[in-house]
């Protein structure tokens, strides 16, 4: 059972990634599922959500029109469209599945390894 988190990667102001991460031994379909990031020095905060009950998405206000979550079940994958990054984007990014949005990080109980944006000209 596990999550599997890439994508990461260098990019420019203003530029584009997408982070994928895929499900091993569960079912994503099953669960609220969530990205999250820490900047150094900082603690992880929740990016974007959607939630198992009813699909509802959430963003944090700093992403909002720029980030996108999504998820394909039939390849038991969730991603995170992030386009216009910006340098404070600069972060590790997790994967993480639960059982609701709006809860503390320690609410879920599955994690991802983490992949590494970096926000630089």
């Amino acid at each position: 059972v596990q999550l599997q988190a890439s994508g990461g990667g260098l990019v420019q102001p203003g530029g584009s990634l997408r982070l994928s991460c895929a499900a091993s031994g569960f079912t994503l379909d099953y669960y609220t599922i969530a990205w999250f990031r820490q900047a150094p020095g900082k603690e992880r905060e929740a990016v974007s959500c959607i939630a198992s009950s009813d699909g509802t998405t959430y963003y944090a206000d700093s992403v909002k029109g720029r980030f996108t979550i999504s998820r394909d079940n039939d390849k038991n994958t969730m991603y995170l469209q992030m386009n216009n990054l910006k340098p404070e984007d600069t972060a590790v990014y997790y994967c993480a599945t639960g059982y609701a949005c709006y809860v503390p990080p320690y609410e879920f109980d599955k994690w991802g390894q983490g992949t590494q944006v970096t926000v630089s000209s």
